[in-house]
């Protein structure tokens, strides 16, 4: 590890002072970012802890101040789409220890805007953390609190309108009836206001599998915040939470959730056990 980032330190070094004497900064930048994935891909497979220590490290390790910002910026920005489940912790950790702190700036206040809303949204529902409750409206009369503890819950945030939920709602029957070979609740929350849609949506999208209990609610007047605590900015949006209540997925696609369900199968298992 410490020989990759001596590497890296080195490049960047190296790169300020070649840009310096060019005035092609730009270029140089544009070398360094590519430097930097590389070097973000070699950690990928790292605990979140050593991922966030390595981040520090590195841009504390950087004293000329236009690069250390460039360089937690694209810091910031790679781990805020991580490509591995759960790495958005790294990007709150990064806002919250070197922008928040004031020890580096964002470029523009609309930059500084959007990375404060990001982190604000995803916060409350990162890998490992229990799952915000939520106190939703059923279809008839009635509210329930959501996900309950004792099996299994996929969240799954949608809207009539959203044409990728639409594709997902033709998907999840098939993939979730052929799949699940444990007690799951999948809880279907509409994010729009038309209740006659919904109804619609309701009466078509079915499953078949005896072991998957399904839920439909919606919170149209926004009372549980859900948009927040979930991080609801568009849809869809999928969780899965263990039966004790820990988040164990998140920003979940088809593929995704299918990779997930032997994990999630055998958390049951050992719940069950433990009961």
């Amino acid at each position: 590890m410490m020989r990759r980032f001596l590497c890296i330190l080195l490049a960047l070094s190296f790169g300020l002072s070649l840009g310096a004497q060019t005035g092609n900064q730009d270029g140089v930048y544009a070398v360094l970012d590519s430097l930097m994935l590389n070097y973000v891909g070699s950690i990928q497979q790292e605990s979140q802890e050593s991922k966030q220590n390595e981040c520090g490290f590195l841009i504390n390790s950087v004293k000329d101040s236009l690069l250390k910002q460039h360089l937690a910026v694209s810091l910031f920005n790679y781990y805020k789409d991580a490509p591995v489940m759960g790495d958005e912790a790294v990007a709150i950790w990064l806002y919250d220890n070197w922008f928040a702190s004031g020890k580096v700036k964002f470029k523009g206040e609309f930059e500084a805007l959007d990375a404060e809303m990001f982190c604000n949204m995803n916060r409350n529902s990162l890998l490992g953390m229990d799952a915000p409750i939520l106190l939703l409206r059923k279809p008839c009369l009635g509210r329930r609190e959501i996900p309950a503890k004792g099996r299994t819950t996929l969240l799954w945030f949608y809207d009539t309108a959203c044409s990728k939920c639409k594709v997902e709602a033709k998907l999840l029957p098939g993939l979730l009836d052929r799949e699940v070979d444990f007690p799951l609740t999948v809880c279907a929350v509409y994010t729009g206001r038309d209740k006659k849609a919904w109804r619609e949506f309701r009466r078509t999208f079915k499953l078949g599998n005896p072991r998957i209990k399904l839920e439909h609610y919606w919170d149209p007047e926004v009372s549980s915040d859900y948009l927040r605590l979930y991080g609801v900015m568009s849809t869809p949006k999928m969780y899965m939470v263990a039966p004790e209540g820990s988040i164990i997925g998140r920003r979940l696609e088809p593929e995704s959730l299918l990779q997930l369900l032997p994990t999630a199968s055998e958390l049951d298992k050992v719940f069950s056990i433990n009961q």
